[in-house]
């Protein structure tokens, strides 16, 4: 079976409510097949594990879905194993590495979406939908195993991405770290992945979805604006 993503920048535009944005991509992305979805919460620092999940669980009841967390039983690998599509929330992406390292799921993850189990992520669930989680925005509060992420995709995202600058404020733009990023690592490109878009993987074929454009950086190349009408599948490849 094809491999099936969709990942989101972030959970929140503001002035709407929690998913608001991609709550008719999510449905659309998930179809009426899917009936229970296992919910990875790792991410959450502020709120517990137990918030997160009746959250994130209020969203997809409306949207006629189950939720299931993997928090609260050690069988972390019988539930991936069963689990119909897999979702994994936004928080700190640092965190959330350090929990699917110390859990060992990393590679049953991997596999279960390799082999056609949905996948949806927003902000660090995208951030560990990568290679490695190193174009992270977040602060590393806890140091995990290492930064290596699921590797479901063979580019890197930096969600919540933006082109603004602070006036008067001498701290690195983004794309200034991600140029550094890409000095170390010259041979992988990062999406600027802007708020309020997400990417929509199915087998071999990506696109953009939203209203903003996308930034796609590399080592010595320029940097190239795609929007919701380009061809993005070389990026897969």
């Amino acid at each position: 079976m094809k491999k099936r993503l969709l990942l989101l920048s972030n959970s929140t535009n503001i002035g709407e409510s929690y998913l608001f944005y991609a709550l008719q991509e999510i449905i659309k992305f998930l179809g009426e097949s899917v009936q229970k979805i296992l919910f990875i919460p790792f991410a959450g620092v502020t709120l517990t594990y137990d918030e997160y999940t009746e959250r994130v669980g209020k969203i997809f009841k409306n949207l006629d879905y189950q939720i299931e967390s993997i928090y609260g039983s050690e069988k972390y690998h019988e539930l991936i194993a069963k689990a119909e599509a897999i979702v994994v929330g936004g928080g700190n992406t640092f965190h959330l590495a350090h929990w699917l390292h110390k859990s060992r799921v990393i590679e049953i993850i991997r596999e279960k979406v390799n082999h056609g189990t949905p996948y949806i992520g927003w902000s660090a669930g995208s951030n560990v939908a990568c290679p490695t989680i190193k174009t992270t925005n977040d602060m590393p509060i806890i140091e995990p195993i290492n930064f290596s992420g699921l590797n479901l995709v063979p580019f890197q995202i930096n969600p919540h991405y933006t082109d603004a600058v602070i006036p008067n404020h001498n701290g690195e733009s983004r794309e200034k770290r991600i140029k550094e990023f890409l000095v170390v690592n010259p041979d992988i490109y990062v999406v600027g992945l802007k708020e309020g878009t997400m990417l929509n993987i199915e087998g071999s074929s990506m696109k953009l979805i939203g209203k903003q454009t996308m930034r796609l950086f590399k080592f010595g190349e320029p940097i190239v604006e795609y929007d919701s009408n380009s061809n993005l599948d070389f990026l897969l490849k």
